[in-house]
């Protein structure tokens, strides 16, 4: 027959267990002490780094992009206010500011061609033209960084990815996956068809048709043109739904 344990043993097993309780307590408080000692001397010699090559990071945008990664990775970010000692340090906090409402501008300007949906990449070359005579170059990165400082403005200023593409939203239209997924497809020739969408996708008739017929709603609906546009009239006696955000809109903008 088993003896139970007496009162003496309960007590040294609840004892033993406080023990090992308070030891991991105490090698957790070591290791986060360390750790916060770390990340405060990564800090300063992030700010040293910067001090440094001050004038790489206001002018290459490579080298802006890795140190945009370094900051990340310690939670320092140079963007939080044009006002704060890394703003005062780099003077990218009025850069990227100025960068923002340039951004703002052109999605403006071109909103009635496009509806709201801009390819990232024809949004860099439209600033780099409105830029002409600015000291910085400006890449994707630098686009990506401003826009995400747009979106408390609360317009539906956002990047989305389709396909292998990112495009700037600057309507607060939902996208959805099927949507996505015809804006993928137009890529090619900047149009589809119900049926083309049908054979790529292997989609009905009728969820290719309520899909894009969706997309022209959701123009007219918030008064927007370009998001899509339907021609009725193709020699093919297809119906064609084009979407302008997929194609070069240069022409539509000024420099």
């Amino acid at each position: 027959m088993n003896r139970r344990p007496g009162i003496g043993g309960l007590q040294a097993a609840a004892a033993a267990r406080d023990q090992y309780r308070l030891l991991g307590a105490s090698v957790a408080k070591r290791r986060t002490d360390l750790m916060k000692e770390q990340l405060v001397t990564f800090r300063s010699q992030l700010e040293d780094f910067a001090r440094k090559h001050r004038n790489d990071i206001r002018k290459n945008p490579t080298f802006r992009a890795q140190f945009h990664e370094m900051c990340a990775k310690v939670g320092v970010d140079p963007l939080a206010s044009n006002k704060g000692f890394w703003a005062e340090l780099l003077g990218i906090g009025d850069f990227y500011y100025e960068l923002g409402v340039q951004i703002v501008e052109i999605c403006l300007a071109a909103r009635p061609h496009n509806g709201g949906l801009i390819n990232l990449q024809e949004l860099c070359n439209l600033l780099g033209q409105k830029r002409k005579t600015a000291r910085e170059a400006v890449s994707e990165d630098d686009c990506l960084q401003a826009i995400s400082k747009l979106k408390v403005l609360g317009s539906g200023f956002e990047v989305i990815s389709v396909g292998k593409k990112k495009l700037v939203r600057s309507v607060p239209t939902e996208l959805n996956k099927d949507h996505n997924e015809i804006l993928e497809v137009a890529q090619g020739q900047g149009y589809v068809t119900v049926e083309e969408v049908q054979r790529r996708l292997s989609w009905s008739a009728g969820r290719a048709t309520d899909a894009l017929e969706t997309l022209l709603e959701a123009s007219s609906c918030q008064s927007i043109e370009g998001l899509a546009m339907i021609d009725e009239g193709h020699r093919d006696g297809k119906c064609h739904y084009w979407f302008p955000c997929i194609s070069s809109i240069s022409s539509y903008v000024g420099s």
